[in-house]
C-alpha cells in the first residue's frame, strides 16, 4: 500500500467524507494547505451533498489529477483531451476493481440513513461501509497513474 493510500484511508477514518480524504492525502503532491482541501472537497462527500451520485473518491481523484495534470490553457483542445483521457482513464479503473463509480450502487445493501444529514461515525458505521477500503482504492489508482510515467516515480508535467 502507498503512502497516499494509507494517509486516504486515515484521512475518512478521522471524519473526513470519501472527497476530502483523497485529496487531503495528496497535498505533498497537489501543493494545497489542508484547510483549502477540505474547503475545496467538502462538497463533493456522499456522492455530492450526499445525493449519492458520482463517488467522492472519484471526485477527489478528478481534483487530484486536475491540480496536478490539467492544462493552464483553456484553448488549448489537445491538452484537454489528454487531460479528460487521463481523467476517464483513472474513473475506468476505479469502475474496473470496484463494479461503479456511483455512491450509491457502491453502497447498495448497505443500510443509510436518508436525506443530507452526515451520519454518526461509529465503529459500525465504519464496519458496514466500503468507503474506507474505496479511498484507499482510488489513491492506489491515482499513484499508478501520477508515479509510473517517469523513472524517477514523479512525473508532474
Amino acid at each position: 500500500m502507498t503512502d497516499h493510500a494509507r494517509l486516504a484511508e486515515e484521512n475518512f477514518r478521522k471524519g473526513c467524507n470519501c472527497a476530502q480524504s483523497v485529496l487531503l492525502a495528496f497535498g505533498d503532491v497537489t501543493g494545497l494547505e489542508d484547510e483549502t482541501a477540505l474547503r475545496l472537497s467538502a462538497s463533493f462527500g456522499g456522492g455530492l451533498g450526499r445525493l449519492r451520485e458520482v463517488c467522492g473518491t472519484v471526485s477527489g481523484g478528478a481534483m487530484v489529477l486536475g491540480l496536478v495534470k490539467a492544462p493552464v490553457d483553456p484553448t488549448d483542445t489537445e491538452a484537454k483531451r489528454a487531460h479528460y483521457a487521463l481523467v476517464r482513464a483513472f474513473a475506468e479503473r476505479f469502475r474496473e476493481q470496484n463494479g461503479s463509480i456511483i455512491c450509491r450502487e457502491l453502497l447498495r445493501g448497505v443500510s443509510t440513513s436518508p436525506g443530507g444529514d452526515p451520519e454518526s461515525r461509529t465503529p459500525g458505521y465504519y464496519q458496514k461501509r466500503p468507503c474506507a477500503a474505496l479511498c484507499r482504492t482510488a489513491a492506489q489508482i491515482l499513484d499508478d497513474l501520477l508515479f509510473s510515467q517517469s523513472p524517477e516515480g514523479k512525473d508532474f508535467s
